[in-house]
């Protein structure tokens, strides 16, 4: 396991709630802070099998072209388009950062952190399993109804279930 990170990536954006901030823009400051699994990496000094630091900074240099109210909404964008594209991330934290906010007064700057843990297990049987908790997940595409599925979350303690759990409450196996 190691840390990676690229701290300090500077953007001009257009984000903000009122329309001035949205015309004028502002600048931005992103860091992306991950812990990911890199020994297969290390091993075959192979960057497929790791993070792609370009890649980070495209994935950021995107999500910070497309304009939202919310620097909130830009960190979590940022987040799910990395955790979809790396599998081996286990941890990661992006931080967001508005600098000089138009709030009437000098402020150096606003602060957005949103933090992402995607070692998870089966809430039925404690098998390692990789879920985004969002729309996107591979257990929203089961033939289970949304009421059991729910139910079945209910039970083993909101957690989701693998697709070896789902298969046997589908009697498939």
């Amino acid at each position: 396991m190691a840390k990676i990170a690229l701290e300090g990536m500077e953007f001009y954006a257009y984000h903000g709630y009122y329309k001035e901030e949205q015309v004028l823009g502002g600048k931005y400051i992103v860091d992306v802070l991950m812990d990911v699994a890199v020994e297969r990496a290390a091993v075959k000094d192979d960057l497929s099998q790791t993070v792609n630091y370009e890649t980070i900074y495209l994935i950021c240099k995107t999500s910070m072209k497309h304009s939202s109210k919310l620097i909130e909404t830009v960190a979590e964008r940022i987040a799910l388009r990395l955790k979809h594209q790396f599998s081996n991330i286990k941890e990661m934290t992006i931080r967001v950062q508005k600098m000089q906010p138009p709030l009437g007064g000098p402020v150096a700057k606003a602060v957005i952190e949103v933090d992402g843990n995607f070692q998870k297990k089966c809430g039925r049987c404690s098998r390692p399993l990789l879920c985004y908790g969002d729309r996107t997940c591979w257990c929203m595409d089961t033939q289970l109804d949304q009421g059991t599925l729910d139910n079945l979350r209910l039970q083993f303690g909101r957690n989701c279930l693998c697709k070896q759990c789902i298969q046997y409450y589908l009697g498939e196996v």
